[in-house]
């Protein structure tokens, strides 16, 4: 725009120049032949003049409607793109979704099959231990002849021998299992185990058995065997998944094989334990944990 105005301008002034030297006075010496051809020459110039700024109007009006296709195609490239963006993101969100919704589901088989083989577990167990009780029944112990002593008694069930009779007596559970937890506690951890496992050996399918073995699980915590808290953990878990200690056990487990620095087993464990005791305050705990992680929680 610049120079064409200056172009202009410069033959304008040129021309104006021409015009007035044609009407200026002529000196004596011109002739008016040469007038004549300087009048002329002034004509063709503004001529010219009139050319050159037709030329440059119309080239002018071409470069401003080709700026404007320009603008137009621009903003309809830009409408496009917009739509082609939102369109993937509504792809992927989608596809996140279906892909969510398909681990949930997997997950949630993967935890009733669990569920299902520690049950498989526990009644065989139970069946292996009804053998041997049948077994005791079957073939009782024979009298000692050479000493005439009796046979020790034995119970109904082939359990623990009755109080007063020859073999080892059992302890009772619920005050083995409360003098375990006192002792534990007091971080009397050694006499603590052995009743923890007290209760463990002498009533091996009890709940309170899955208590114990919570028990052992944090005294071995504590003294900083991780391998063996994750096995005791491990015990609750899989043999007495409906205990009161379940939900402790799992979060426990996670923390224990953070310490192991096995991060990716963990943060499968605190995702159970927020999906399978969602209300629960460990719940929330392994909420925070996976928050602190970096770990996006599972949903409650």
């Amino acid at each position: 725009m610049q120079k064409r105005f200056t172009l202009r301008n410069r033959l304008l002034a040129g021309a104006a120049i021409a015009l007035l030297l044609a009407v200026a006075p002529a000196p004596a010496r011109a002739t008016s032949r040469e007038i004549v051809e300087l009048q002329t020459q002034v004509q063709q110039l503004l001529d010219m003049v009139q050319r050159i700024q037709s030329t440059l109007d119309t080239r002018f009006g071409v470069m401003q409607n080709l700026a404007q296709q320009t603008a137009d195609n621009a903003a309809q490239m830009t409408a496009a793109v917009n739509a082609l963006q939102k369109n993937i993101a509504a792809q992927n969100d989608a596809a996140n979704g279906k892909l969510d919704a398909t681990s949930g589901q997997v997950q949630a088989l993967n935890d009733s099959v669990d569920e299902l083989k520690s049950r498989i577990a526990k009644l065989d167990k139970s069946i292996q231990d009804l053998q041997a009780q049948l077994q005791n029944v079957q073939n009782p112990a024979l009298p000692s002849t050479a000493t005439g002593a009796a046979p020790a008694s034995v119970s109904p069930l082939g359990g623990p021998p009755s109080a007063g009779m020859g073999g080892n007596q059992a302890p009772p559970l619920k005050e083995s299992l409360q003098a375990g937890v006192r002792d534990y506690n007091a971080a009397k951890y050694d006499v603590a185990v052995g009743e923890f496992q007290d209760v463990i050996h002498y009533y091996p399918l009890d709940d309170m058995a899955g208590t114990a073995q919570f028990y052992l699980g944090e005294i071995a915590y504590h003294q900083g065997r991780y391998d063996d808290a994750v096995k005791s953990y491990n015990a609750v878990l899989e043999g007495f998944p409906g205990n009161a200690k379940a939900p402790a056990a799992q979060l426990r487990k996670g923390l224990a094989l953070l310490q192991l620095n096995k991060k990716q087993a963990a943060i499968t464990e605190f995702h159970l334990l927020i999906k399978r005791h969602p209300r629960t305050p460990e719940a929330t705990q392994a909420h925070a944990k996976l928050t602190a992680l970096g770990v996006k929680p599972a949903a409650k």
